[in-house]
């Protein structure tokens, strides 16, 4: 049926192809930077194709005959041996391109089809970002352009939740006015009540989240000043994460830097594992600081410990896409 569409340069009378791009011809073998520029040249024509109000009747016979063009088999040659030395060139091109035309067919991820079919190329899905429409290994982006951020989160959860914001802006505030002030003594520090952004289960009441909080702070603020990765997660814990005089236990798993560069600036990242037990709860976190522009970023992760050991691979994950961006 897919061949049918594609010879026919039609997809029905609720979208129809215009042209198809001509298939390339076979060649003998692929290479890395070919499929590179394969990969980033479907990119465009997907989007281009998702934006596009297409007609049938601008298509000319000449464009349709162009287009359904094909590779003549060589005489002499055996249908076996024809296609293996045809596998190579256009494996991986049929499956990008019967992408591309799922998403002009159907609008969307109808049935999860283009997410699938991404996925099998999911380094470069995520480098192009794709990733921000489509769900790539159970994983979509937050890309936020005004607070230059990004990071995945599991593609089932959604944002913007009432109780999820609060229950984070609580903890967040505290913690973020405490460490301001350790560097500030005696100056007041005005902190965001709510989240940038926030995504947990349908439904969730905040204890399985995450969160990112964008705080604007003095430009002198530097997260270094407090040492390195394991002496800044124990101030944190012990001044802001444990209140003095509480039954509640914080315990620093691992603490590590990580950096990165954003238009020919170093960014310094702190990564924190630690674990909150009170009587009443019992969470593990994952968080990471940075500071870049005089702001001060935090992404927060955190879920029951209970939960941890089976939802442990999907926070790895989140945090480890956590950057700072300009795209």
């Amino acid at each position: 049926m897919a061949v049918n569409m594609l010879r026919n340069g039609s997809v029905g009378s609720a979208g129809r192809l215009s042209s198809i791009p001509t298939p390339l011809q076979p060649r003998a073998g692929p290479t890395k930077r070919g499929n590179i520029a394969f990969s980033k040249r479907f990119t465009r024509r997907l989007l281009e194709a998702r934006n596009a109000t297409t007609s049938s009747g601008n298509s000319s016979s000449e464009e349709r005959q162009e287009a359904v063009k094909v590779a003549v088999p060589t005489p002499g040659l055996d249908p076996a041996t024809q296609f293996s030395s045809l596998a190579n060139a256009f494996g991986r091109r049929l499956l990008v391109g019967t992408a591309a035309a799922a998403a002009v067919a159907l609008g969307g991820n109808l049935g999860g089809i283009t997410s699938l079919l991404l996925g099998l190329e999911p380094a470069y899905s995520r480098e192009l970002k794709l990733d921000v429409v489509y769900p790539v290994n159970g994983y979509k982006r937050c890309l936020d352009t005004a607070n230059h951020f990004e990071f995945v989160y599991p593609s089932s959860w959604v944002g913007d939740q009432r109780l999820l914001y609060r229950a984070v802006a609580k903890a967040e505030k505290e913690r973020l006015v405490g460490l301001l002030q350790v560097q500030n003594p005696g100056r007041p520090q005005q902190i965001a009540r709510d989240p940038i952004v926030a995504f947990g289960p349908p439904g969730s009441n905040g204890e399985l989240n995450v969160s990112v909080m964008v705080v604007p702070i003095p430009t002198n603020f530097k997260i270094e000043k407090f040492g390195d990765p394991k002496q800044t997660g124990e101030v944190i814990l012990s001044k802001f994460i444990v209140p003095r005089s509480s039954n509640i236990a914080a315990v620093l798993i691992d603490a590590k830097k990580t950096e990165d560069y954003l238009t020919n600036q170093k960014i310094t990242y702190y990564n924190l594992e630690y674990t909150v037990q009170s009587p009443t709860f019992f969470r593990h976190n994952l968080a990471i600081y940075t500071v870049f522009d005089g702001k001060l970023y935090t992404l927060n992760a955190q879920c029951p410990e209970a939960l941890w050991p089976a939802l442990k691979g999907r926070f790895y994950e989140m945090a480890d896409a956590f950057k700072l961006s300009v795209d």
